[in-house]
């Protein structure tokens, strides 16, 4: 699972992707500093992990990840092939998830690819561009449909209803992740085309650092234009978070974040709402040897999250013996927890929470 950062060029992208992979993706005042997309594996901040590490005291800690991409700036015409129009919409379409960079913050020392801040004009232009590419996804699929559906075909003659929702909603300039189709038309006909508006999405408003904590005219006009969608909204400013990225030690981080009345850093923020965005929740498994953190898809059973252990672990598994997170730490150990009765034992329907702590029961 991995999400994309999209935008207009020279809004942001690569600075923030820089605080979030403490990699050196190439940036600068230029549109199309970014043509190969850059990859990185992120750890998501979690506190339960520290909190787990000092009740148990493991030989090693690892947490939970999740891919982002930084990909090449969009420009008017991409779906047509202007600028790096095609690079960036087949990168785009390997992604499961968007962050969406507007730049909503004035200065004229960095140049904007169409010469002034409008964070509305911005999303629109993505929107319209990944639209089109949409729209020729479903025509193209809906030529080759029609044929079959002269026949007499019933499954073709249902999937040309759906495909011509689709179309008519995308003429509408509407995302197809806002259609009102049932679930099972969705996922039969529409989700294996692969369509980019489908994708959910997280918009992120860049702003400076006169407007970490609050707002300004650019990010309300952002969040009263994606009232009606289902998308959430997050705003920092990738300017300050790049200089919070250069510091070496946690007490000059804690300082630098107090004086700017931040509690984290808003690439942290980023971070987990991009896990919450590709829709993962965690569980751990905790022992001497190491306590981890495994990443698993929301409502996913025991088996299937025994299974991101090792494939054997579903295929042969028994039962799992599972504790609470909020149990694990009031108790303090995996046998006062036993001692009070609340590690419980749950078998192949269980749907695993957040936070579980989890020893797995298989057999080959």
């Amino acid at each position: 699972m991995k999400a994309g950062i999209v935008g207009l060029p020279n809004v942001g992208k690569s600075t923030l992707f820089n605080c979030l992979s403490n990699t050196k993706a190439q940036s600068a005042n230029f549109p199309f500093c970014t043509i190969e997309p850059n990859h990185s594996i992120i750890n998501v901040p979690d506190n339960r992990l520290v909190n787990l590490e000092e009740i148990v005291k493991p030989e090693k800690v690892i947490p939970a990840t999740v891919e982002i991409v930084d990909i090449a700036g969009l420009v008017k015409g991409a779906s047509k092939g202007e600028g790096l129009g095609n690079k960036f919409l087949a990168n785009i379409r390997e992604t499961d998830a968007i962050i969406h960079v507007l730049r909503c913050f004035d200065n004229d020392n960095i140049s904007h690819v169409d010469g002034s801040v409008d964070p509305v004009r911005d999303k629109e232009i993505i929107d319209i561009e990944l639209q089109l590419k949409d729209l020729e996804s479903l025509t193209n699929r809906i030529e080759k449909v029609n044929r079959t559906a002269k026949s007499g075909d019933k499954d073709a003659i249902r999937e040309k209803e759906i495909l011509e929702l689709a179309i008519a909603h995308v003429e509408s300039s509407s995302n197809i992740r806002s259609i009102n189709l049932d679930s099972a038309d969705i996922h039969r006909y529409l989700r294996p085309l692969q369509l980019i508006t489908s994708k959910p999405v997280l918009y992120v408003c860049n702003v400076d650092e006169n407007c970490i904590n609050t707002s300004n005219e650019h990010v309300d006009s952002v969040k009263s234009l994606i009232s009606k969608e289902e998308a959430n909204l997050i705003i920092l400013a990738a300017g300050i978070e790049s200089e919070i990225n250069e510091l070496d030690n946690y007490e000059e981080r804690r300082m630098f974040l107090d004086d700017l009345g931040l509690d984290i850093p808003g690439s942290s923020k980023l971070i987990n709402a991009t896990y919450d965005l590709l829709n993962l929740q965690t569980y751990f498994t905790a022992g001497p040897k190491e306590v981890r953190a495994w990443t698993i898809p929301k409502k996913a059973t025991a088996p299937q999250a025994a299974g991101v252990i090792h494939s054997d672990f579903e295929k042969g598994f028994i039962k799992a013996e599972v504790i609470s997170y909020d149990d694990y730490i009031n108790f303090k150990t995996e046998a006062k927890v036993k001692e009070a009765g609340k590690m419980r034992v749950e078998g192949k329907d269980y749907i695993v929470k957040n936070g579980d702590i989890i020893h797995f029961l298989f057999n080959i």
